[in-house]
């Protein structure tokens, strides 16, 4: 597979959670990609863990808010950039790029503070991406 050349910035689908056009940091210092979700509470489905967690589908409109379900298929402890351990469910999901779809391991986690609202990281870029942080939204 060829690989296209992606920026620091760029913009994805998440289709099975509802999302379109979200801006997304590239970050190939992350091992995993990383969603911002909040009150995220746990439950069973057919013996297995699920959690339940709130979203804001439009990045524009704060205001609206979705609830989403996602079983669980990891539980990752993590050194975010502020260097504090935080332990971060993982589901899988599709996301869809250059025209392309495939699925993700996404971390769930309080990102409140960062400017956006997902972090794109090596695992989901590998063997699709070549990054070229002079850039920004070359997919566009």
């Amino acid at each position: 597979m060829k690989k296209i050349i992606i920026g620091s910035l760029e913009k994805c689908n998440l289709p099975q959670l509802g999302i379109e056009d979200l801006h997304v940091r590239v970050d190939t210092g992350a091992k995993t990609s990383s969603l911002h979700v909040d009150n995220i509470e746990e439950f069973k489905k057919d013996d297995e863990l699920w959690i339940a967690f709130d979203m804001h589908p439009d990045v524009y409109d704060i205001e609206e808010v979705v609830r989403k379900e996602a079983k669980v298929v990891d539980i990752k402890r993590v050194k975010s950039s502020t260097a504090t351990r935080q332990r971060r469910y993982v589901i899988v999901t599709k996301i869809k790029m250059a025209n392309k779809t495939w699925k993700i391991r996404l971390t769930l986690t309080n990102r409140s503070t960062m400017t956006y609202m997902m972090l794109l990281g090596r695992e989901a870029m590998k063997g699709r991406f070549i990054v070229d942080p002079e850039c920004q939204y070359r997919l566009e």
